[in-house]
């Protein structure tokens, strides 16, 4: 039997993180893409509470986290997970789950804290194979923190951050629409705190990726560390990039020619398969 849902803030570098820990065994880690909150997991998670201890945040400015300090880095969002599980007293190896951006995240994290990974799994993630950073990161993040700021003080986010969310899901889906209440969604995409963090990993996107490549050449992944690739579609091109993105890592690649880029939700079944390594 599951044990019960813990939800809390926990306080971790300044910032109060949204954070929801439930079931029992191993620990798991489901770290959520681009803009995303911790309920884009919640398929997943119902099929791998009665096996693993899960682990959803939200990062700063996202979900119902409080606002960003600083600018989204690699090496900040890598060291975020173990902090987050030292925070909920969880300091064993964890299986790290990262979609899209989060994937960017997760492999970082399982480069610079090998002891506290058990297994990766890369659920459609983000590949950029030449990325190079692109100049003025503050210049940039602060404009894009300006910008939100004003269509948030125009009450932008709140008439049209819950629209906008669903037609994305929408977009990123074969199989349907946005299952997050209504209510939820408007909570935490109808604030101007969420559009500031949406834009800021947007506009430092391409930095966090070049360090992620410069990253790889300075630190290699434990040996032997099980490795998952899960690719959602049937573009030719991008899971031809997938399929480079497995070689590279050493990783099982897996496919889901049913699922959109959101596969936990077109295909939960496939993510918890990878995570439990059916």
């Amino acid at each position: 039997m599951s044990a019960a849902p813990r939800e809390a803030f926990l306080r971790i570098d300044g910032v109060p993180h949204h954070v929801l820990v439930e079931g029992t065994g191993p620990v798991c880690v489901l770290s959520a893409g681009l803009g995303m909150a911790w309920y884009d997991w919640d398929a997943v998670t119902a099929l791998l509470t009665p096996y693993r201890t899960v682990v959803r945040f939200d990062r700063p400015g996202l979900g119902l986290s409080g606002p960003a300090r600083t600018a989204p880095t690699l090496a900040a969002e890598a060291d975020r997970i173990p902090h987050v599980l030292d925070a909920c007293r969880l300091p064993g190896p964890a299986t790290l789950v990262g979609h899209s951006l989060a994937g960017f995240h997760c492999e970082a994290a399982a480069r610079r804290h090998p002891d506290r990974v058990a297994r990766l799994v890369l659920v459609d993630s983000s590949v950029e194979e030449r990325a190079r950073p692109r100049p003025a990161p503050w210049l940039r993040v602060g404009a894009a923190r300006a910008c939100g700021a004003l269509l948030g003080a125009a009450g932008v986010p709140y008439a049209l951050g819950p629209a906008m969310r669903r037609a994305s899901v929408f977009l990123a889906r074969t199989g349907g629409g946005d299952p997050a209440p209504y209510e939820l969604v408007r909570r935490t995409y109808g604030t101007s705190r969420s559009l500031r963090a949406l834009l800021a990993e947007h506009v430092t996107y391409a930095d966090v990726a070049a360090q992620l490549v410069a990253l790889r050449r300075e630190s290699a992944l434990r040996a032997g560390l099980p490795v998952t690739v899960l690719t959602g579609g049937t573009d030719r091109r991008w899971l031809e990039r997938q399929r480079r993105l497995a070689e590279l890592l050493d990783a099982d690649h897996r496919v889901s020619p049913e699922a959109g880029h959101l596969v936990m939700l077109d295909r939960p079944h496939d993510v918890a398969g990878a995570v439990l390594g059916d």
